[in-house]
């Protein structure tokens, strides 16, 4: 027998794999339509699997596509005698529909669906073969019969998932409620199964019926994933203060970390609610007792009143608040992020390029790793460059790539390499460390250098004195140094003296994002119009569509004309970057109930 055993296996192995074989290839002729060939793999498969039901409903199903309802009602009947499982009746009912006697397939339908009462494990497999079919009211009938009969299972996320295809969306959310309260742990999945149908819009009347359902449940019921749930949705409707609340209330039943509540701040900064990000990260400072937690909230507050200040008055309040922490906390590895911040703030916003330079190299004296000692490198470097010291710049730089090859910060310092010679005019070896970049880890340093790449490739043959290019490069400096007024002059003199030439999309591109930071709002208008008018089959096209499209949607209060940009992006730049969220504002601005 033990001889006979390996012999037994391999017979075994052969046959199994020959049928997984011709049910690819049946497969395979099904979904290229040609029904005839699966049919033949299907009967014989069928044949040898006799018991095996997605053999014969896979052949039932092929017999129903070549129109064989006869042949079909036959195989099925013939098995029914030996069985009369329920999901065989709800098929042979199906084949009756496709024969138009509605009458005969009904009463199959109602067999099927009472069968449930006396052998209720048969829920799923007939409820699965409704949907299969898209009779979705008797899918809804069969699992609502489980609900009852079967108490301990749940069938709350399959009828979501139906309700949502027949578009009863406050079934769908009351399903998805459901099933959360059974499997909390399934609170990030349902939240992304719902996220298609909710809007930034707080009064879509999805986010109302969410809303309404979930403040219920917190009074029913004030479990933590409730509280989670009505935050998230409040992310999604960009209030953030409201999710503030929840996410209080959340800490205050659970207080064992802050991270949710400091992402939230972070979120809200990066989506320009600089107001609520500051009053979360106050609450973060009166409630954590840990030092490196007290710290970030510390520098995310001062890099917040640094941002809004106006006057040389309010930039001094932060001055001295940065030199209060430094005495509370000392300067150490622990501080170095606020170092870093305290460092810049001097370069970039007191415009003390010395002090900040002098700062940081005392920085880079304390005891901190490679990786750390690359970051003050890092910003030493980027305030040379904002001195125009470019060749020490460049020294610094080159040092974080020979020391910490292949990482992303050594990635990080060959690209400003690269901007750093860009800057100088040198544009041969700009472009050379651009194209080893293209395949950076990293894919916003490798998205940069590609569009850097390609301006300096676009441009720099048009002229043999590159007087174009060397003038853009030189706003785009201004730009980094915060000299805007100078930036929008030069770029006005490539646009007056450089007429016809290609960079001219580029300069109106660049100087209307510099006329929005300094809030000139019809200027920038008028620069992306031309862009549309005059480049409309450019590069640059679906940006100023888009960013036109932000610019009437969020300054100018002008939702129509918004509205007809995003959508041009979605019907003529199918490509874009900007697609999926012109099609998202799109659809909000048209007042969509599903987003």
């Amino acid at each position: 027998m033990k001889n006979f055993l390996p012999i037994i296996l391999l017979l075994f192995n052969f046959y199994f794999t020959s049928a997984q074989n011709s049910e690819v290839l049946a497969d395979s002729y099904y979904k290229k339509g040609e029904f005839k060939k699966a049919l033949v793999i299907y009967k014989n498969l069928n044949e040898e699997k006799p018991y095996n039901y997605n053999y014969l409903f896979k052949l039932i199903d092929t017999h129903q596509q070549l129109e064989q309802f006869d042949a079909a009602e036959n195989i099925l009947i013939q098995r029914m005698e030996k069985r009369r499982n329920p999901t065989l009746i709800v098929e042979l009912g199906y084949n009756y529909q496709l024969k138009d006697s509605l009458e005969q397939a009904k009463r199959l339908y109602k067999e099927a669906i009472d069968y449930i009462d006396e052998k209720p494990n048969y829920v799923y497999s007939v409820a699965k073969k409704f949907e299969d079919h898209s009779l979705l009211e008797e899918a809804i009938k069969v699992y609502d019969k489980g609900k009852i009969l079967l108490p301990n299972q749940n069938y709350s996320i399959q009828l979501a998932r139906i309700y949502g295809d027949q578009g009863n969306i406050e079934k769908m959310f009351e399903n998805y409620i459901e099933y959360i309260a059974y499997r909390p742990n399934y609170t990030n999945n349902i939240k992304r199964a719902i996220s298609d149908f909710i809007s930034e819009n707080k009064d879509n009347e999805n986010n109302i019926y969410l809303r309404r359902l979930l403040l219920k449940k917190i009074q029913q019921e004030p479990s933590p994933y409730w509280y989670e749930l009505l935050s998230w949705l409040y992310v999604q409707e960009k209030a953030y203060n409201k999710s503030f609340i929840q996410e209080k209330a959340l800490y205050r039943r659970n207080p064992e970390s802050l991270e949710r509540i400091i992402e939230l701040a972070v979120t809200a900064l990066n989506d320009n609610d600089s107001e609520t990000s500051k009053d979360i990260f106050s609450y973060v400072l009166e409630t954590t007792q840990d030092a490196t937690t007290a710290l970030t909230a510390h520098q995310y507050i001062l890099e917040i009143d640094t941002q809004n200040a106006t006057s040389k008055k309010e930039l001094d309040v932060i001055d001295k608040a940065y030199n209060e922490l430094f005495d509370q906390f000392g300067k150490s590895e622990l501080t170095l992020p606020l170092q870093l911040a305290y460092g810049e703030f001097l370069a970039f916003h007191q415009k003390d390029t010395e002090s900040a330079t002098s700062f940081l190299r005392k920085s880079m004296k304390l005891n901190i790793s490679e990786f750390q000692e690359a970051k003050v490198k890092l910003l030493l470097a980027d305030i040379l460059v904002l001195q125009e010291r470019f060749n020490e710049a460049l020294i610094f730089y080159s040092q974080i790539q020979l020391s910490l090859k292949n990482s992303t910060i050594s990635q990080e310092a060959r690209f400003k390499v690269a901007k750093t010679s860009y800057y100088k005019g040198d544009f041969d070896w700009a472009e050379s460390q651009l194209k080893i970049l293209k395949s950076s880890t990293s894919q916003l340093i490798a998205n940069d250098a590609l569009d850097l790449k390609l301006l300096i490739s676009d441009n720099k043959w048009e002229d043999s004195t590159q007087t174009a290019l060397k003038y853009y490069a030189k706003a785009d400096l201004y730009s980094f140094q915060n000299k805007t007024d100078e930036a929008i002059s030069l770029l006005d003199k490539i646009l007056e003296e450089h007429k016809g030439e290609s960079i001219i999309d580029q300069a109106l591109f660049q100087q209307a994002k510099l006329f929005e930071k300094k809030k000139q709002y019809n200027k920038a208008e008028a620069n992306y119009l031309k862009i549309i008018a005059d480049y409309s089959e450019d590069i640059l096209a679906d940006d100023a569509h888009y960013y036109l499209a932000e610019l009437y949607n969020t300054h100018l209060a002008k939702p129509e004309e918004a509205k007809q940009l995003y959508e041009k992006i979605i019907f003529d730049f199918e490509d874009s970057i900007y697609f999926i969220e012109s099609r998202k504002k799109f659809r909000m601005l048209r007042g969509d109930s599903i987003n």
